[in-house]
């Protein structure tokens, strides 16, 4: 008996550090993977790079913030909502089965099939030509299954004795989610928020057919209807994704490569600000949400 206790010890142990030195093995891939993008983009910069002229990547990366942000305000309302459905008034039964099947099939589709679904509807059915919200409403389309699971988690997550709690005191039903669950969601939605911006800031695949190749804006105009604006949604834009792979790919530029390096490190920077800074801002939120 002593001596089964002791191999199963030792059997614990040598699974222990073999899943250690997995997990390291990943983050040191990772971090060497990083380190090289960076290093890579630091010696690839030149002067005036950040520019909004046609050999800076001013415009991309405008368009990248911008793009990602729209889909956001399309998404993020239509997801949380649709995850607040399933965890509180979807009944068990063949419907919410056949809208959990829609979801999973939704979330792993390739995203190049979205794309080509957008150009369909947003583009081809609309008569439009390639505009930055179709490319919006494509990364959309992206992240709803995500975040409606992450939504739908996260208010299962909140301990009952909460709700019951609000309800007993004389709430309704929509009362305590709002103000009760949501908010104890929050921490957690915004991490689903940080995933699908990810996917937004690294998506090309879904934008080639929809947001197009090339961005043509007038600096002096910002009226956010006029299709030379940079503000204007309805324009041709490409992404920060999109011009690295075309750089790689397909320009005759001398110096493409530094330009797709350095825009490769932008990108990557650009991400880590954003997960940082929603998670800071998640934080602050969970913070004076539990009076801490």
């Amino acid at each position: 008996m002593k001596s089964e206790h002791k191999n199963a010890i030792v059997a614990d142990k040598i699974a222990t550090v073999i899943l250690y030195c997995i997990a390291g093995f990943f983050l040191l891939l990772l971090a060497g993977f990083t380190a090289y993008i960076i290093v890579k983009g630091i010696m690839a910069y030149q002067p005036g790079i950040f520019s909004f002229e046609r050999t800076g990547i001013g415009v991309e990366l405008f368009n990248t913030v911008y793009l990602v942000l729209i889909s956001l305000i399309i998404s993020v309302p239509i997801g949380v909502g649709a995850g607040i459905y399933m965890a509180e008034y979807a009944k068990a039964g063949k419907v919410t089965n056949y809208l959990r099947i829609c979801i999973e099939t939704l979330s792993s589709l390739p995203s190049i099939v979205i794309g080509l679904f957008g150009y369909l509807v947003f583009i081809y059915m609309t008569g439009s030509k390639y505009n930055l919200f179709a490319g919006a409403l494509a990364v959309s389309i992206l992240s709803l299954p995500l975040l409606t699971t992450v939504t739908e988690d996260a208010i299962r997550a909140v301990p009952s004795i909460y709700k019951e709690g609000s309800l007993a005191v004389g709430a309704t039903h929509w009362q305590t989610i709002v103000q009760i669950c949501l908010p104890v969601a929050t921490p957690r939605i915004i991490t689903g928020v940080i995933l699908a911006a990810g996917r937004g800031f690294g998506e090309a695949a879904a934008l080639l057919y929809t947001a197009g190749m090339s961005s043509n804006v007038n600096l002096n105009i910002w009226n956010p209807f006029d299709p030379m604006s940079l503000l204007c949604p309805f324009r041709p834009g490409d992404t920060l994704a999109l011009h690295i792979w075309a750089l790689k790919t397909e320009s005759m530029t001398p110096n493409a490569d530094q330009i797709a390096n350095f825009s490769a490190a932008v990108l990557l920077v650009l991400i880590f600000a954003f997960s940082l800074g929603s998670r800071l801002l998640g934080a602050r939120l969970d913070r004076k949400m539990s009076g801490k």
